[in-house]
Order: structure tokens, then sequence, then C-alpha cells
């Protein structure tokens, strides 16, 4: 891979996610495949999960790791032809010139404004960058994808699928405030990528871009959509059509026991942070089907995969 900008990049997921799992059963075996090499991490956005897995995952391959913030840097412009007579002080052609020149990999995350649809499906910071690096690029979760995530979700799903092509639901779940559609973006493409049984349910109205959901299932009918479920990844994201607006309705679109009794036994899934009796009950988030302790563990070791592979590419 020349980048990890979306699923797509990688010219095989089920090569990736065996690289992955060589790294979950043995950390340290690529350990010299990094050394003198530097990883940049620029957050535009506070991260936790994203940043120490990707961190940690770059230790394992002997990287040197630099992570800063927006906040500790110059604001960036990122438009073309900018007159530059306001507070943003460096372009990003320069920055990206700059950081090229400093490091071997670099991984960005960015959120969306979620005010102009076209604005942040443009992925203005993240392809700002990807033109203007002479580097490999990782995306650490922009205005529309989280890959990386995705990829992680995908490594938990294969170590725990007892069928050739599990019943994977993608389910609406409610929240105090409108949030991105990057995650829920990333799963639907990775899942329908990989050969997965996808049904995607919400309520009305808060449909995502057909562009992420073609060959998914979709329903408006939560119960029905969870009936057979193999697993069950609970996410809210805010409005396509109606861009950015969130809902404080729906919330009985909570994932709760009961609703979980009509699947197969299903695995419980949610890329954290989670707002516990909101998105999910506590019977259900504290029960033994939940998995998303595995799934932020496969974090490492996924972001190890791609690092690896990015390397392995600029040889």
């Amino acid at each position: 891979m020349k980048h990890f900008i979306s699923i797509q990049d990688a010219p095989d997921l089920d090569a990736l996610i065996a690289k992955a799992m060589l790294y979950k059963e043995n950390p340290n075996i690529d350990r010299e495949k990094g050394k003198y090499k530097t990883l940049g991490l620029l957050f535009f956005n506070s991260s936790l999960r994203t940043r120490l897995s990707t961190e940690i995952a770059a230790n394992n391959l002997g990287m040197q790791v630099i992570g800063f913030s927006n906040q500790q840097a110059w604001n960036f412009e990122f438009m073309e032809g900018a007159v530059m007579d306001q507070q943003n002080a460096e372009h990003i052609k320069e920055a990206a010139g700059v950081l090229s020149r400093y490091v071997d990999i670099l991984g960005v995350r960015s959120f969306p404004e979620l005010v102009d649809r076209a604005w942040d499906y443009s992925e203005p910071v993240l392809s700002g960058f990807q033109k203007n690096l002479t580097i490999p690029l990782v995306n650490l979760e922009s205005a529309t994808l989280h890959p990386l995530q995705s990829l992680a979700d995908l490594m938990t799903i294969r170590e725990l699928q007892q069928t050739k092509k599990p019943k994977v639901v993608l389910s609406w779940a409610p929240h105090p405030r409108a949030l991105p559609q990057s995650v829920p973006n990333s799963f639907a493409s990775c899942m329908l990528a990989a050969g997965m049984d996808l049904t995607i349910t919400h309520p009305e109205g808060l449909e995502l871009s057909s562009d992420f959901t073609e060959g998914a299932t979709i329903t408006h009918n939560q119960q029905e959509a969870f009936e057979g479920a193999d697993f069950i990844y609970a996410k809210n994201w805010s409005s396509f059509r109606e861009y950015g607006k969130g809902t404080s309705l729906y919330s009985d679109w909570i994932i709760d026991g009961k609703k979980m009794k009509a699947t197969n036994d299903a695995h419980f899934m949610h890329c954290l942070p989670v707002r516990r009796n909101v998105v999910v009950a506590d019977e259900v988030l504290d029960s033994p089907k939940s998995v998303v302790l595995q799934q932020a563990q496969n974090r490492i070791f996924t972001a190890q995969a791609v690092l690896a592979s990015l390397l392995d590419h600029g040889k």
C-alpha cells in the first residue's frame, strides 16, 4: 500500500487481517522493520484509542513516534490561492512538504464540521495532506471515514465468526449530540468488501450515503433486523440527508437485553467511547457477549499490519 485512507486502499483485506493476527500472536516479530524510521501523528481532534494503539503498533515495529496536535502547531490553510491575511499562518503545501522531510509515515486525524456536507465529504484536511505529502499517509479518522477502526472490527468478527457468512447488523443508537458518519461509513464498506451479510437499521431520515451502503439490507424495523443476527454493532450518526442534524428522539432504539434475545446469541460491538444506558444498556455491555474490549485491543495489531505494509511499500 502507498497510503491507507480507506479500506479500499488494502489490496487484499484477508492478507492484511492475517498479518494483524500474526502480530497479535507475536507483537515483536518484526521489531527491526521500522528501525530508524519515524511515525508522525497529527491530531486536529482529541483521541484515546487511535493515538495509543497506533503508537504501540509503531513501537512494536521499532519505529520512533512523534505525536502532536493542532494546538502545538500553526493553524493550517487548506484553500488553493488563499490570501493568507487572517488567522491561518501556514499553508498545507509547506506544512506537508516539511513533514515529508521530517517523518517517514504521517497519520492525520480530523473531524467534520457537520455544517456543509459538500465541504466535509471533499475531505479538505485529509486530501490536502495526501496531495502535498511525498510519504505514506494514514487516516486516523477523517470527516467521512475511520478505516483503522473498521479494520479492527473486521478482525474481531473473523476471530469470532462461526459461519462463513455471518449476519452482521449495524444499528443506529441514541446519543445526546450529533455525531459524524465516519465510523458507520467505514464499517459498512468494510463489511461489504469482506463479503458479510450486512443489515443496517435506523429510524427513517437517518440514512447513510449510498456510496457506502450499496449491497446492504436496509430496514427501519430494528427488531426485525436483530432476528438471527450473529453480531450487533451499535453506533449513533447524524443525518446525511439533512446534513449534521442530530435527534433527541428515538430513545427506544437503545440496545438492551430484550432486543438481544431476538439474535442468534449475538456478540455486541461498539467502537468506544460509549454512553452507558443511552446507546446500550449495562446488561448488554457488561455481558460475556460484549466484545468491545477485544475490538479495542485489536486496534493495535491492525494498525501494526497497516504500518508494516506501508514500510514494505517504501523499500
